[in-house]
């Protein structure tokens, strides 16, 4: 789906990401995680082509993800970032539909997708004619997802979709998330910073730190075969205080 090759992107004097190869597979979920600035962020915006690399090579579907092209196979991602990034002066059904219009999808055809998109996410379905600050954060981010799957796209990208959410709702969003993500059986690239998030969802974690990969694999080998230190440091610091005191009370 996606394979990235040396790709590398610097501000300035400073790198946010060194040459880096990565293969995302198709019709799996692959979490890209690690501490702020480590540079999970810069690379899921490579993918997208929201920013360009300094240097490499980004192939979509083997495809190069080039400037001339870049429009085009923006139209089989969707892309959702944190706080939903809706337009607050567009209503729910408005936001949703808005790039689906631009394309001259016909109305009817709007409309059922809408429907359709409304019970998967399981959006009540009058509050499509809500703005984003008369819904709730959790509701906002289900619109948010609802937009990124309006044209059907062949990739899903998100950049710590729950992490502006209190833990209640988080954690119901993160059981319906991965409901939707298996019943839709798209390939999804999701940033995160919680490691428990990660093992949830992730077919496969990439840990990341200060721009380089430093572990790829799945959350059991992250645990018990660390490529490095920094891995078995990273997952310890997650862990729960409580569980933790509990453990020191024993």
């Amino acid at each position: 789906m996606l394979n990235l090759s040396g790709v590398s992107k610097s501000y300035g004097k400073k790198q946010v990401l060194a040459p880096t190869d990565l293969h995302v597979e198709s019709g799996k979920i692959t979490v890209l995680i690690g501490p702020s600035g480590c540079g999970k962020s810069t690379l899921l915006r490579l993918m997208i082509g929201l920013i360009a690399p300094d240097a490499g090579r980004i192939e979509f579907e083997g495809i190069d993800l080039s400037q001339a092209d870049i429009e085009s196979l923006r139209h089989k991602m969707g892309y959702v970032i944190q706080d939903g990034g809706l337009f607050p002066h567009l209503t729910a059904e408005q936001n949703v539909g808005l790039l689906a219009r631009h394309l001259n999808w016909k109305e009817e055809a709007v409309r059922a997708r809408m429907t359709e998109l409304a019970e998967l996410t399981h959006f009540p379905v009058e509050g499509l004619d809500r703005y984003p600050v008369q819904l709730s954060g959790g509701q906002r981010q289900r619109v948010s997802l609802m937009r990124a799957l309006m044209l059907d796209p062949d990739l899903l990208l998100l950049d710590e979709p729950l992490g502006a959410l209190d833990p209640l709702i988080r954690t119901d969003l993160q059981v319906e998330l991965r409901e939707i993500f298996a019943a839709l059986k798209k390939t999804v690239v999701l940033v995160t910073h919680d490691i428990g998030e990660a093992g949830f969802f992730g077919d496969r974690i990439i840990l990341m730190r200060e721009g380089n990969i430093v572990q790829s694999g799945t959350l059991d080998e992250l645990v018990n075969q660390p490529a490095d230190p920094f891995v078995t440091r990273f997952i310890n610091a997650q862990r729960s205080p409580l569980a933790a005191l509990s453990g020191g009370e024993r």
